[in-house]
């Protein structure tokens, strides 16, 4: 056997003893392996077997060497792009076996957001804070994320009576992204940061980051923005250490696992997604006194079915009668507010109009219920 080659086959058998993991290289590395192996023996005489480890660790030897052919790929650290082990067979199963797989994967969502309830509980406190104090809140997301806040806040409006301008949704590829996906929009970085100044953002708004991967850059550019204008930053998405957790003054990270069908986040993410969004809007709305009791008593009549509703929250927030709730509603100008002055103060619909002016909008204080 020739020197060189002995002397090779000497470095493969340090490098061999000294860091098992690297003899899962192929023979056809020796150069790159005689390299390593050269600075390792000069390790040998300086340091323990437990230093050179951390020494080979720390210059992340092992991840720049080339892999085998056919090896796995390095894992990705984003959850939701995970396969999930129980779903492997999705393909081989019936109608009934799948649904019964998802309604099972579906029971860790609501575990999985019951750890964030105090993130999200803060988030609802920093909302209500923004919009006291004159601010707006923005909603940002791309795909099923973007959907998820365009569904959202497209609800508040007609739901608690506020201006739609109060809460705005940005997904990236605008409208045509709702009911399309628009090629590349999500990758976009300077868009978000685009899209927020068209809204004339400012450090009174408050924005949720809503990217299930953590990792959207039409979100981040968005983040990055708000945090230059030193606006408070929400993160809500399925993996916890990410780029959007780093922008972030509070996180919610409902963490939901591998989807059935992998990365597709619609499915567990979006649903989470969904159910913070709910609680965020509808916490913010209490707070801010557009529910009476649990009725909604700011919601726009804009149909029979709505109509008909405000008779009931009436009759029920009031202990009259349907056709005393209508005859109200009349006299307010369909404001719901105002008929429950009229009915359980015995106002006419001006003074009710001024008890709910010299009680700054509160309605129980209206009401002499504070």
């Amino acid at each position: 056997m020739p020197a060189s080659s002995g002397g090779l086959v000497h470095r493969n058998l340090v490098l061999l003893t000294v860091v098992p993991s690297i003899s899962l290289f192929p023979a056809a590395e020796n150069a790159a392996i005689g390299h390593v192996a050269r600075w390792l023996v000069t390790l040998w005489h300086q340091q323990t077997l437990a230093a050179i480890w951390r020494r080979v660790r720390s210059h992340n030897i092992i991840h720049r060497m080339p892999t085998r052919p056919g090896t796995r790929p390095p894992k990705d650290r984003r959850l939701t792009e995970h396969r999930n082990p129980v779903s492997k067979n999705l393909d081989r199963l019936s109608s009934a076996q799948i649904v019964r797989l998802m309604n099972r994967e579906d029971r860790k969502i609501a575990i999985a957001v019951q750890r964030e309830l105090p993130a999200i509980a803060k988030a609802a406190d920093a909302i209500v804070g923004a919009l006291k104090n004159g601010g707006r809140l923005f909603y940002v997301g791309a795909g099923s994320s973007g959907r998820m806040a365009v569904l959202d806040a497209a609800e508040i409006a007609p739901t608690f009576g506020t201006p739609p301008s109060l809460i705005q949704a940005l997904i990236a590829g605008g409208q045509k992204a709702v009911t399309s996906a628009v090629e590349g929009a999500e990758d976009a970085v300077r868009n978000g940061e685009r899209d927020l100044r068209a809204r004339k953002f400012t450090s009174r708004d408050i924005i949720v980051g809503i990217a299930a991967s953590g990792t959207t850059p039409y979100v981040l550019g968005a983040l990055t923005y708000a945090r230059k204008r030193r606006a408070t930053i929400i993160a809500l998405t399925s993996n916890r250490r990410m780029p959007i957790t780093r922008l972030a003054d509070i996180v919610i990270a409902p963490e939901v696992g591998p989807e059935v069908v992998t990365g597709s986040t619609r499915l567990k993410a979006g649903t989470s997604q969904k159910l913070v969004l709910n609680m965020l809007s509808t916490a913010t709305m209490v707070r801010l006194g557009h529910v009476y009791e649990n009725l909604m008593i700011d919601a726009v009549l804009t149909n029979k079915k709505l109509e008909d509703r405000a008779l009931r929250i009436l009759a029920e927030a009031s202990g009259k009668s349907v056709s005393d709730g209508r005859r109200a509603l009349r006299q307010a100008k369909h404001d719901i507010r105002v008929a429950l002055v009229i009915l359980k103060r015995g106002a006419t619909a001006n003074e009710a109009r001024k008890l709910l002016s010299t009680a700054g909008g509160n309605l129980r204080r209206a009401l002499g219920e504070m």
